[in-house]
């Protein structure tokens, strides 16, 4: 079964790496952070340029996520994740770091500070209605199937 590509433009703005997959057949390719050193408090957060734009087809999005190892090992995760790069913007893309831990964390330049995974975008077709069909789950949420 062939998994074919989508081509994705990629602009350096900087002279930064290209996103690369660190294992063939990995989701996700490594972001890195560009700039100068950011030391992020406990509990604090920081937008992390990445020296890169996109030009991502119409139908796409770029999700920016969580990498694993930074979670556990040093409490970082990205604030807004899944991020959200739309089709449509050109700029640079940045990453919003939250610290977690208990103890300062510092990103240097060349740091590996999230994933980024391409997505297929389905459009919605709004259809307003009186009425909804009736669901097993009906109007149950926030908890409502236990702890």
């Amino acid at each position: 079964m062939s998994n074919k590509s989508v081509i994705i433009k990629v602009k350096r703005l900087r002279d930064v790496p290209l996103p690369k997959e660190a294992h063939e057949g990995d989701s996700g390719v490594d972001l890195c952070a560009d700039g100068t050193e950011v030391v992020i408090p406990p509990l604090g957060r920081a937008l992390i340029p990445t020296g890169l734009s996109f030009e991502i087809p119409v139908g796409y999005e770029i999700q920016v996520r969580p990498r694993s190892g930074l979670a556990i090992k040093k409490g970082l995760t990205v604030l807004n994740t899944p991020g959200t790069i739309d089709a449509g913007y050109r700029g640079e893309v940045c990453v919003i770091l939250f610290n977690a831990s208990d103890k300062h964390v510092t990103i240097s330049p060349g740091d590996r500070i999230a994933q980024a995974v391409l997505a297929k975008v389905e459009r919605i077709e709004w259809q307003e209605a009186d009425e909804l069909e009736e669901s097993e789950r009906g109007k149950g949420g926030f908890g409502s199937t236990g702890e």
